[in-house]
């Protein structure tokens, strides 16, 4: 087992984490292509056939030959024969001759011997069935061509690539209507401290609510994973680890809260540790808040001890429970870069070799974002409630003054 308390930079402690877990015990699942928004895509997917599928036009006028419309202008003007009009949905049955167009609506497929299409407003009737058009219009102007946009064998999706909103609108357009993802991973959640009552009880003098359980379970259920809270563990040895044991067994990852800070009382580094190879990894970071955080990977799937107080539980999970998912998801870069910039309002005071993770609301003045700090207590939820965003101090800082730009991390 690593040395007690002793503190890895973030981002080391981060990378030593991820390379542990094996890629080997991802499993995937198929889901309908409408159900798969947020999920990562376990295996390339590729078109099976072209979008669009045929020749369109993109505006509401007429369909025409290209070569025919050269030389008009306002002085000298080209007159079209309006030989029918194309039908939305239908396969037209017209083919035109120089001379000839026909009346076409957006969407509509192009008849055979149109590479164009005018648009209405810039044509004028002159008599039935007849137009004058005063401006040329050039081959393939105001159309999409037939796998214009994808066609056969083109790459939709990447492997480990996040499906969004679009992809599913892509991949319904080709017809696909099941798609392969990374299976969300179940995160068994567990409360250790005899002062702890669940969140509906009134708790009486000396006792508080577990918020945190329910707190990282929203949070790991917003990052693609299931959330299982399981029964708060009381400040027992024996106890604490049947608890763990159970949860670990049924769980592909484990989150504790509580319990890893350096006390007499403090258990939980043994119990991460007796639950499998090669156990705890790191065990302290130098960060505030969240120094006494554990991280570990035990027989293949990982495990993450967290502060008890509720903005520090909360701010280390954002840290290191996110990656963890994106990587249990197989995301092809686990590690979020969803950064901002902010002008800082006041003065903040930091330590040089720390980096410090701050809450701060963010707002928008004169045309760019000014992130004002709130100061807090670790254990003071509201703190974060009131928060929009933590700004990140640098280790190598020694306090920033007002008016640097720092990098902020919004709240999820």
């Amino acid at each position: 087992m690593s040395e007690f308390l002793r503190l890895e930079k973030p981002c080391i402690a981060l990378k030593k984490f991820l390379t542990q877990i094996p890629a080997a015990e991802l499993k995937t699942e198929s889901i309908p292509t409408a159900n798969a928004m947020g999920r990562i895509c376990a295996s390339s997917v590729f078109s099976p056939e072209s979008s669009p599928s045929f020749n369109r036009s993109t505006v509401d006028g007429y369909a025409v030959h290209a070569i025919d419309s050269f030389g008009a202008s306002e002085g000298v003007p080209a007159f079209f024969k309006i030989i029918g009009e194309v039908r939305m949905g239908e396969k037209p049955d017209l083919k035109l001759v120089t001379g000839e167009v026909a009346l076409i609506h957006t969407g509509g497929m192009l008849p055979e011997g149109c590479d164009a299409v005018i648009m209405i407003e810039q044509a004028q009737t002159t008599r039935e069935n007849e137009i004058e058009v005063s401006k040329a219009v050039s081959q393939g102007e105001n159309t999409i061509l037939a796998g214009e946009d994808i066609s056969p064998g083109q790459e939709i999706v990447g492997a480990g690539k996040l499906v969004r909103v679009v992809e599913i609108g892509g991949l319904l357009a080709v017809g696909i209507q099941q798609i392969e993802v990374f299976r969300k991973p179940v995160v068994g959640i567990l409360s250790s401290g005899d002062e702890l009552v669940a969140a509906s009880e009134t708790p009486l003098p000396g006792q508080i609510r577990d918020i945190n359980s329910a707190m990282l379970s929203a949070l790991i259920s917003s990052h693609r994973g299931i959330g299982k809270v399981f029964e708060l563990m009381p400040d027992d040895p024996e106890k604490m680890l049947a608890i763990a044991e159970e949860a670990f067994k049924s769980c592909d990852s484990l989150v504790i809260t509580a319990g890893s800070s350096a006390s007499t009382r403090d258990y939980t580094a043994r119990i991460i540790q007796s639950l499998g190879d090669p156990g705890v990894i790191v065990h302290g970071v130098n960060i505030k808040p969240g120094k006494p955080t554990i991280l570990a990977v035990c027989d293949g799937k990982p495990v993450i001890g967290l502060p008890g107080n509720p903005v520090s539980a909360y701010i280390i999970a954002s840290l290191f429970a996110i990656p963890m998912l994106r990587r249990l998801t197989g995301e092809v870069d686990p590690i979020p870069q969803i950064r901002g910039k902010a002008r800082l309002k006041v003065n903040l005071a930091s330590l040089a070799g720390r980096e410090d993770f701050w809450p701060v609301r963010i707002k928008q003045i004169d045309d760019e974002w000014v992130a004002e700090p709130i100061f807090y207590k670790s254990n003071l939820i509201f703190t974060l409630v009131n928060a929009d965003a933590l700004a990140i101090i640098p280790e190598d800082a020694n306090g920033v003054e007002a008016g640097s730009l720092i990098d902020f991390i919004p709240l999820g």
